[in-house]
């Protein structure tokens, strides 16, 4: 999963780079549609991989603000 994310993250990159040269060669409408593709892809498939992949095997209620939480913080000094 790591390296499909890299891979994906690479041909994001990359595909952004062309659309920027696409523009910077008078062509700017192509240009525009891969630098929007790249932004979606990135936007739609790379940030939620991501997310998952760092989340998998945590747990939501360590990281919210809860009453329990709370306790723990003040008992330890952390205001």
């Amino acid at each position: 999963m790591k390296l499909f994310m890299k891979i994906l993250g690479i041909t994001i990159l990359i595909a952004i780079a062309v659309g920027f040269y696409y523009r910077l060669t008078d062509d700017v409408l192509t240009g525009d549609r891969i630098i929007g593709i790249a932004v979606l892809a990135s936007a739609f498939i790379l940030m939620p991989v991501f997310l998952y992949v760092r989340w998998r095997g945590k747990k939501l209620k360590d990281y919210t603000l809860s009453e329990d939480n709370l306790k723990k913080m003040r008992e330890n000094g952390i205001d």
